[in-house]
């Protein structure tokens, strides 16, 4: 069993969001997903093959961007948003992601639909220093 650090655990969820939820390579985010992956959203169908699925049937236009990603030992939670969905406003996510053996292994989240500025009680957006257009 291999061990990687806080940081290496950021930049392996990074790399694996970008290669599947923005470049859609099927092939390639196999090796970032565990074969034993475990969901725990309650909008995805379990294991790998659930996710890949979703993202199969998303929108074209499906992308992600991340705002911030913080990690403690195997865990990582990415702050992120989710546009293109098909959806009348885009996802702000909190994934959190557990990792073994350099791969995602576990996955929780929290979905809101992303506020526009008149809708904003505390004035501030939830993704980034700007509303969405």
């Amino acid at each position: 069993m291999s061990k990687t650090t806080p940081e290496q655990n950021k930049a392996i969820v990074l790399e694996a969001f970008e290669t599947l939820f923005n470049k859609r390579d099927y092939a390639a985010a196999e090796r970032f997903w565990s074969d034993r992956y475990i969901q725990h959203s309650a909008h995805i169908a379990p294991g790998r093959e659930g996710l890949f699925d979703l993202i199969r049937t998303a929108p074209p236009m499906l992308r992600y961007e991340n705002q911030l990603t913080v990690a403690e030992g195997d865990y990582v939670i990415a702050h992120g948003r989710f546009s293109g969905n098909g959806r009348p406003a885009a996802w702000i996510a909190a994934d959190i992601v557990r990792i073994e053996d350099g791969k995602l292994a576990e996955h929780w989240d929290v979905l809101q639909d992303e506020t526009t500025q008149a809708e904003s009680v505390s004035g501030l957006p939830m993704f980034g220093d700007r509303f969405p257009s």
